[in-house]
């Protein structure tokens, strides 16, 4: 049989490895994908088009839009109920806008998170001549894709006119250029979450979205009103960069909670060991 030293010696040594693998695993999942220029930058000879982060800026809630019935909606009409991912497309783009609506889904369908059900998606094209017809034809491809239930109710595929069009962009900083030449839109690739009052909280860039960041993202929006204990302890360890649209490490906090995690393994296993010890003590000879 193994002597309590050996053993004791053995359950440290386990605690110690748990503890040093733990630390990585807290960011697994984060901050892949291909992503695009920070917000400041531009595109070479596209001075026009790019991403000025308006951070905690609030998206007009006024402006008027169809969803993809043709139903009239206010932004407004979306807010105060849960956190939101904003993205801006148009329905028509042959290229990049199919990329960050697939993009986004592939993230959506890993995220333990329900669309519909803690957060909700409004997806809504910047071109004013495009139907809430093609609207509907965009929310029944990507809602087959998803395939989760009840996320009809919280994915809203919008369209309207230049005038609302115009505000939201602007509130959003988001600029993007129509060359008639192509009949194309130049853009940037970005989605946000906005808070549930409507307010912008993150920006992340290009057409590939982490999983754990859009989680950590709608969390921290929601203001911790979703997610797990689990989720509050990445929260306390990660911080948003708006410079690059990630969720990175406070090496600080990190060692702090390994520091109490190993206090709190040391006094169990000095506890066990005590116990182990009186469980072995000999009666006393009479």
């Amino acid at each position: 049989m193994l002597n309590i030293a050996t053993m004791s010696k053995r359950i440290l040594a386990a605690i110690i490895v748990a503890l040093l693998m733990a630390l990585p695993s807290y960011g697994q999942g984060m901050t892949k994908g291909i992503m695009s220029p920070p917000a400041n930058v531009r595109p070479p000879g596209l001075q026009n088009v790019g991403i000025e982060q308006h951070l905690d800026e609030q998206i007009p809630a006024d402006l008027n839009f169809r969803d993809e019935t043709g139903k009239p909606v206010r932004l407004g009409d979306y807010f105060g109920k849960k956190p939101m991912i904003l993205n801006l497309v148009y329905y028509n783009c042959t290229m990049l806008c199919g990329e960050v609506l697939s993009g986004l889904e592939s993230a959506l369908r890993v995220l333990k998170f329900d669309v519909g059900k803690e957060f909700d998606v409004l997806t809504i094209s910047f071109d004013p001549r495009e139907t809430p017809d093609l609207a509907t034809k965009k929310k029944a491809e990507f809602l087959k894709r998803y395939g989760r239930a009840g996320a009809a109710q919280g994915w809203h595929f919008l369209t309207g006119p230049q005038e609302s069009i115009d505000a939201l962009t602007k509130a959003a900083g988001f600029q993007y250029q129509y060359d008639p030449k192509t009949g194309q839109f130049a853009h940037a690739t970005a989605i946000m979450v906005l808070t549930p009052e409507g307010k912008i909280a993150q920006y992340y860039y290009g057409v590939e979205y982490a999983p754990k960041d859009l989680r950590l993202g709608l969390i921290q929006a929601s203001e911790n009103k979703i997610g797990t204990l689990a989720d509050q302890v990445l929260l306390y360890c990660y911080h948003y960069d708006p410079a690059t649209g990630k969720y990175g490490a406070i090496i600080s906090r990190v060692l702090q909670l390994s520091g109490l995690a190993t206090i709190l393994g040391l006094g169990i296993l000095m506890t066990v060991l005590i116990r182990m010890g009186s469980g072995h003590k000999q009666p006393a000879a009479r």
